[in-house]
């Protein structure tokens, strides 16, 4: 299932702060939002709280989501694709819809399972399906108030 607009690809890291630093040195950075956050989020093993450090790095009208997993078992779907050392690892590509309600109807006809949801109803809400035995990654689906989609530096 591939629908909305594409506009993010992400990557985990054991160092943030060594890839924000890399993404400075090597490509024209256009924005750059750096945060450490609990987030709860649902999961096929339950519910739960995880800490990430993130940061959202803009080269042109593509985002470069960095994700550091640094506390809680929830966050297992980034933990287990980590290398050995603090490289990048891509992880998912993340599309954008404009109709959250519409978009979860499709997604309980397709094969695809849920493995990761969460977000705060109103304002963001997200959405990760395993598409790795057709696609080779996970894809996210995100939908956010055009005031959030602004703040993270989109346009």
């Amino acid at each position: 299932m591939i629908v909305g607009r594409h506009y993010q690809n992400a990557y985990v890291t054991r160092n943030v702060d060594k890839a924000v630093a890399q993404f400075r040195a090597r490509a024209d950075v256009r924005t750059l939002m750096e945060i450490e956050v609990p987030v709860k989020v649902w999961t096929p093993k339950g519910e739960g709280t995880g800490v990430q450090k993130l940061a959202f790095v803009w080269v042109g009208d593509l985002n470069y989501e960095l994700i550091e997993p640094k506390d809680g078992d929830v966050l297992s779907i980034y933990r287990d694709a980590l290398a050995a050392d603090d490289r990048l690892v891509f992880h998912h590509v993340c599309h954008m819809v404009d109709d959250w309600d519409a978009f979860i109807a499709r997604v309980e006809s397709q094969p695809f399972p849920i493995v990761l949801k969460g977000g705060t109803p109103g304002m963001l809400e997200f959405v990760y399906l395993d598409t790795r035995e057709w696609l080779g990654h996970y894809t996210e689906y995100v939908w956010m108030v055009p005031e959030r989609w602004a703040a993270m530096g989109g346009r």
